[in-house]
């Protein structure tokens, strides 16, 4: 094997201000790397459980005040990370953070859409914002791109959108019972590579032996000119849907409506709030707004809801997002998406039969790593809901890669090389492919690959 992985531990302290779903994944993440963490909250016990399940530091607080952040030790921070709630906390504390550690570099979650019209403010000489994270856009992005492939369960995309990957549930087609040895030899195209296969629950990132078997949740990582190829493989079609219900008229909501209406879809939104209702309807041209409960069976009926091909729940409470999806699939509505934003639903959701599902709060954590990677990674996605991680990083000169074949890296198991950019050319490898200076890589890994990962990239020649 060329490449062993190192022990070498990042040394970078990273402070995390807000203990939610998105701070306590981040600092999972995190620790599981041996990164010096520490994490702020207000909410004692949310950090208890912290500490009951990974090794960081904690400090009961408000992340917004300066001796809070002091104690902390936000001065020797590399990276300090607001990403409570409350976009004003956020704001206030990496105000502080500027002030305090003005080397640092800082990361907010911003959700107000009113905030974010105003990027010169955040990154002005007062706050020095790095990055804004918006999880909102990206998941009104995700909803419309899993509306165009039936029976994507998840969807990803990486050098910039010119390597995308889409998760597929495997009913029928040709390519049940087959090696992934024939897999460009059944699809037609060398654009296509199976990254990762979830079997009962359980990742694989597989090899050439392996084989595709009926249920099966398959990850194929592929060129955007390549997409007509694989639906045609698996016997599906893409496209928009000609009619779709969206329950729950929040930020989400509403912009998801605005963008389909543009694309000629035919949408109904159900919003509980009547105040918003009256505004929605003033807003959106076409789209047809009704007032009343996305779980109210009989408002469904009465509205012909079964007649229309997509049911998208995205309401704040993700427990009615479930259930007024289950209420659509008895109803036949062939395409469902569900927002939630508890990780620990996300497996519940394929059990269910809902189709897609979708996460602000992952989202963000997608949004936030490429930030705080070790070595030259350019981002990150999460694969499998939290199981595996796609990514993207620049091969520099003086890279110990620079040269080698794809054959000869001699990657351990759990981890693929799935695609190459250079120049303006995107490619996914073969075993002779050889490596350049310059090239943008893609790699997929188990969570537990991760550090293996970073540590090559970032190895220079010479290194031990």
């Amino acid at each position: 094997m060329l490449f062993r992985r190192l022990s070498r531990r990042m040394e970078q302290k990273i402070v995390i201000v807000g203990a939610g779903e998105v701070g306590y994944h981040i600092a999972r993440r995190l620790a599981e790397e041996h990164r010096q963490v520490v994490v702020i909250d207000l909410n004692p016990d949310r950090l208890r459980t912290l500490e009951d399940e990974m090794d960081v530091q904690t400090m009961v607080g408000s992340g917004a005040t300066p001796s809070v952040l002091k104690e902390a030790g936000i001065e020797n921070a590399a990276i300090f990370l607001a990403v409570t709630d409350s976009d004003e906390t956020n704001i206030v504390a990496c105000l502080f953070a500027s002030a305090i550690a003005p080397d640092s570099i800082r990361l907010a979650r911003i959700r107000t859409a009113e905030y974010t019209a105003y990027p010169q403010v955040f990154s002005s000489d007062t706050l020095r914002i790095n990055m804004l994270v918006n999880p909102e856009d990206e998941i009104v992005r995700s909803i419309e791109r899993q509306l165009t492939l039936p029976g994507a369960v998840e969807y990803s995309q990486l050098a910039d959108g010119s390597l995308r990957m889409v998760g597929m549930r495997i009913d029928q087609g040709p390519l049940i019972g087959e090696s992934l040895r024939r897999f460009r030899e059944l699809t037609g195209d060398d654009g296509i590579m199976v990254g990762a296969i979830d079997r009962k629950g359980k990742l694989i990132v597989p090899s050439g032996s392996d084989t595709i078997e009926e249920g099966d949740v398959v990850y194929f990582a592929y060129r955007p000119s390549s997409q007509k190829a694989l639906l045609r493989a698996l016997r599906r079609k893409g496209g928009y849907p000609a009619s779709a219900c969206i329950v729950g008229g929040g930020n989400i909501g509403f912009r998801l409506a605005a963008l389909l209406e543009s694309r000629g879809v035919n949408v109904k939104l159900v919003e509980l709030d009547e105040g918003r209702c009256n505004m929605l309807a003033n807003a959106l041209e076409k789209t047809l707004v009704l007032h009343g409960d996305g779980t109210d069976m009989a408002l469904l009926r009465e509205e012909n809801m079964g007649s229309m091909d997509a049911f998208i729940a995205v309401t704040g409470d993700e427990e009615t997002n479930i259930l007024s999806c289950l209420l659509a699939r008895s109803l036949n509505i062939p395409e469902t998406v569900v927002r939630v934003n508890k990780a620990a639903y996300l497996p519940l959701i394929e059990t269910l039969g809902i189709g897609h599902s979708v996460s602000p709060r992952l989202s963000a954590v997608n949004s936030i790593l490429q930030y705080i990677r070790y070595g030259k990674i350019l981002s990150s996605v999460s694969v499998g809901g939290d199981a595996a991680e796609m990514l993207e990083a620049l091969v520099t000169e003086d890279s110990i890669l620079v040269g080698k074949s794809l054959q000869n890296l001699g990657l351990p198991q759990g981890i693929l090389l799935l695609g190459i950019t250079r120049g303006t050319e995107t490619f996914v490898p073969s075993g002779s492919t050889v490596i350049s200076a310059q090239d943008r890589i893609v790699f997929l890994g188990l969570r537990e690959r991760m550090p293996f990962i970073e540590d090559l990239v970032s190895r220079r020649c010479g290194e031990a």
